[in-house]
This record gives structure tokens, C-alpha cells and sequence, in this order.
């Protein structure tokens, strides 16, 4: 794992750098090494929306949102890739979270460092979902260790979910030397109400991630979890501040256009929403994409490649006006709409029916509320009987699917898939699949395989399961 001394903008005002040094021996004397609070704050807030774009623009095509335009790409079938630059990204960004909470603890500033802990739970708990165990406790002492050993995946996912009680504890003191500047924290502005109920949001996804350990599984913190945080849309956790100007899936779908051919929707996802698998339209696939120009939506096959010559409408893209890739669209963190699909699961394994059927229709309506269907549709959809099942014929895999449809291009999703053993109606394995089964993790970087190979666990490949995915 190398940290890199590298210049990075703010968000807002300030230019900074984190101080990295991970077997690097030669040091820039221009390079800012002791940066401010709040410029650590106005990059580390950036870059985790960034990030999680990242890791979602690779575990899309794992759960078959998107699909690659060329036969047999890497990512499509399963092939190992080389993730060092997401790795690095990652690292990078936890290095700086480091910083800023070592600043905000010398600094007495409760908010800095609650807003802080909250902001590395969500990098490493996707991290450990990509690839398992990963370095966590010797990660970030470059000068006493510089090949830092692996924690345990498991140990790792119970400090996540310890950060995040952290984080609250800190949230909830009132005695901060300093004050989170709202300009630099781009998902909060500076709020702490919002920032303690995303903690106790992410809580509620971090625990659920356990269905399938039921010695870990507990449905009634789960929903405690869920009790404390959003209760609406705009509680929801987003960044909109990106370098270049154009947002990550904005920037896809435009290079699309211009022949740099990428966005592609996976023929799963369209059969999924347009009424082939579920015998239901659902009317969030216009607000993705456009019509192609035989005036229907196709997806693209996993594996298979594209039918058409390129992008002349043959096949479905993502759309430049599509709510999740249109000018300046945010990246979502966590979001109102997934908080009550983890309330549906949790209080359906609680058997407690009406409560897990309320929560599933508010989420399907939420999210369409969030990325802007007429009423009249989101109604329609609704009473749709495919969707509007009764109390009584409520299933774990309606909410599933519905909860599908709600994460399009956000990483938990593979979480999900990987829980539910992909068991979507009609998803099937990509053509060509280099793996027998569906894929359950990440391979280690050549980054780390490269520098910290005797560190490095082994594997079985890309078929091994994580812990709690058993």
C-alpha cells in the first residue's frame, strides 16, 4: 500500500496536502505537511462521494446495473483486475481522515472528529466488503511500520460500527473548541443533526449486513439503528462537489457521446424495470435512460457486448438527463429510501409483517420521490399488484427487489446481492463468465501484492466468500 505526496484542491477555497509517505523517500518542500483542519474536512468530505462512486462504478457491473459495450470484458466476466488505483484512493483519502481527526483531537474539536470517525466507517466498511481483510491498524504509521500488517475482516466490520458509536458520542458533546465550517463539509453543511443520524443510518446498514450470521444477526438493534436515523429525503447523505466540474456519472454518460463508450445499461437491470421480469413498467427506467430508436429500452448482455454499432440509440446508455448521470447530480452515500428496505428486512425477520410492508412501500416511494416521478406514476406503481402484495404475501425477495432498483450504481448493492446468493428473477451469469459462480469478492491489488506481498492473505480467488457471506 503506498500513500503518495500529492497535491489535492479543496472543495472551497483551500489547497492542502495530507502527508504521505508510505516508501516514499523523497519529500517536496513545497508540499503543505501540516494542513488545515478544515481543508482536511472540505477533502475528506469530497473524496468519500467520490469514493463510493468509485467502488460503484466497479461493483455495477457485479450486480448487472451496467454492462460493458465490448465482448468479454474483464470486469463483466469475472477476470481479476487490478484495483490499485481505487485501493489508493481509499487509503488516500483514510490517511487524510487520520490527519484530521489527530488535528481535531489536539484542537478539542468534538465535531471535526465525530464527523471524522463517521467518514472512515464508511471507507472501511466498504473496503472489507471488496476485499476481506485489509490494513486498518498499522495503515497509517508510515514512519514505524511501513508494510503494514492485515486485520481480520470481521474484527474490522465491529470497528466500523464502533466508529460510528464514536462518532455519535462525539456528535452529541457540546463543548467543541471549534465549529465545523459548512462551506468545507460538502454532505452536511456543518449540520450535526444530519451528521448523527447518517451514523445511525450507516449503523443500521452495517448490521444488516449480518442476515446471513444468525449467531450475529439482531433484528432489534437493527431497527433501534434505524429509529434514530432518517426519517425523510433530505436527511439524505450526498456530495455534489466534484474536481473538473462534471459530476463522476455525468462525466460517463458524456463520454459516451463522444465515443468513449461506457454507461451502458445491463439487459438485467432493463428487464427488471420494464416489464419483462416482474410484469410491471417501472417508470423510474425514464428517468435513467432514453428510449432507444426503436422506441423501446434495451439492455446490454453481460459479457455478450453490444448489438449495435456504438451509440446511435440501438441499446439503452446512461442518460445526460437522467437523474443519477445529468449535470452536477449528486453521488449518494446513504439515503432515506435504503434506510427504510433495511427497516422492511429487519422488522420481516422480526415477523413483524405490517411494520416490514409499510417500511417497503415507503421505500419504493421515497425513491421516486428522490429522483423526481409524477405522482400520478409513483400511484400507479404502487397499487400495481406485482408491487402492492398485502401484508400477508410479503416476501424477502419483493424487498430485495425493490431495494434493487433503489441502490442503482451505489457499492451496497453488491452487499445485497452477495446476501440474497443473487437470486434476482432472471439474473443469470455473464457470457463468458471466467468464474462458475457469481462473484463474491475483490482481488488484492497489485499495489499491495507488489510491496506487502508477505502480508497480503491468501485466497481461493474471486469465488471465496467473506465472512458474513456464508
Amino acid at each position: 500500500m503506498k500513500q503518495f505526496l500529492y497535491y489535492t484542491t479543496a472543495f472551497i477555497l483551500i489547497a492542502f496536502c495530507g502527508c504521505k509517505k508510505y516508501l516514499d523517500i523523497n519529500t517536496d518542500p513545497n508540499l503543505v505537511t501540516d494542513p488545515p483542519i478544515n481543508g482536511l474536512l472540505a477533502n475528506a468530505t469530497m473524496q468519500t462521494g467520490w469514493n463510493t462512486q468509485r467502488m460503484g462504478n466497479l461493483t455495477s457491473y457485479y450486480v448487472q446495473y451496467l454492462s460493458s459495450p465490448n465482448t468479454g470484458s474483464d470486469r463483466d466476466t469475472y477476470k481479476e483486475e487490478d484495483l490499485s488505483t481505487t485501493w489508493s484512493n481509499f487509503y488516500n483519502t483514510m490517511t487524510d481522515i487520520v490527519k484530521m481527526n489527530e488535528l481535531a483531537t489536539t484542537l478539542g474539536s468534538s465535531e471535526h472528529l465525530g464527523v471524522g470517525k463517521v467518514m472512515m466507517a464508511i471507507h472501511l466498511n466498504m473496503l472489507i466488503n471488496m476485499f476481506g481483510d485489509v490494513p486498518y491498524s498499522q495503515a497509517f504509521k508510515s514512519v514505524e511500520v511501513l508494510l503494514p500488517a492485515y486485520d481480520n475482516q470481521e474484527t474490522l466490520h465491529a470497528t466500523s460500527i464502533q466508529l460510528l458509536d464514536e462518532a455519535v458520542t462525539e456528535l452529541n458533546k457540546t463543548d467543541s473548541k471549534l465549529k465545523l465550517d459548512k462551506n468545507s463539509d460538502v454532505i452536511h453543511a456543518g449540520n450535526l443533526t444530519a451528521w448523527k443520524k447518517t451514523a445511525f443510518t450507516l449503523k443500521a446498514r452495517f448490521l444488516n449486513q449480518l442476515s446471513k450470521r444468525t449467531d450475529k444477526y439482531n433484528t432489534a438493534n437493527i431497527l433501534a439503528a434505524v429509529s434514530n436515523g432518517y426519517t425523510s429525503n433530505a436527511d439524505d447523505a450526498s456530495s455534489n462537489a466534484y474536481q473538473g466540474g462534471r459530476s463522476p456519472w455525468n462525466q460517463i454518460a458524456y463520454n459516451n457521446t463522444q465515443l468513449l463508450l461506457d454507461g451502458w445499461l445491463s439487459e438485467q437491470f432493463v428487464d427488471a424495470l420494464d416489464g419483462t421480469s416482474y410484469g410491471v413498467f417501472d417508470p423510474r427506467l425514464r428517468l435513467i435512460t432514453d428510449t432507444t430508436k426503436f422506441g423501446d429500452y434495451r439492455g446490454t448482455t453481460n459479457g455478450k457486448g453490444r448489438t449495435g454499432t456504438g451509440t446511435s440509440m440501438e441499446e439503452s446508455y446512461l442518460s445526460l438527463n437522467g437523474f443519477y448521470s445529468k449535470a452536477g447530480a449528486p453521488v449518494a452515500i446513504a439515503t432515506y429510501s435504503e434506510l427504510k428496505f433495511i427497516e422492511a428486512e429487519a422488522a420481516f425477520r422480526a415477523n413483524d409483517r405490517a411494520r416490514a410492508y409499510a417500511a417497503y412501500r415507503e421505500g419504493i416511494k421515497a425513491n421516486m420521490m428522490k429522483i423526481g416521478a409524477i405522482p400520478a406514476d409513483t400511484t400507479a406503481y404502487l397499487s400495481n399488484p406485482a408491487v402492492s402484495v398485502g401484508v400477508a404475501n410479503l416476501t424477502v425477495a419483493d424487498i430485495f427487489r425493490e431495494k434493487y432498483v433503489a441502490m442503482f450504481l451505489h457499492p451496497e448493492a453488491w452487499v445485497d446481492a452477495r446476501r440474497f446468493d443473487f437470486m434476482y428473477k432472471d439474473f443469470t451469469l455473464p457470457v463468458g463468465a471466467a468464474l462458475p459462480t457469481f462473484i463474491r469478492r475483490g482481488a488484492y491489488p497489485v499495489v499491495e501484492t507488489s510491496r506487502n506481498g508477505d502480508n497480503v492473505p491468501a485466497t481461493n480467488g474471486l469465488t471465496d466468500r467473506l465472512w458474513w457471506d456464508k
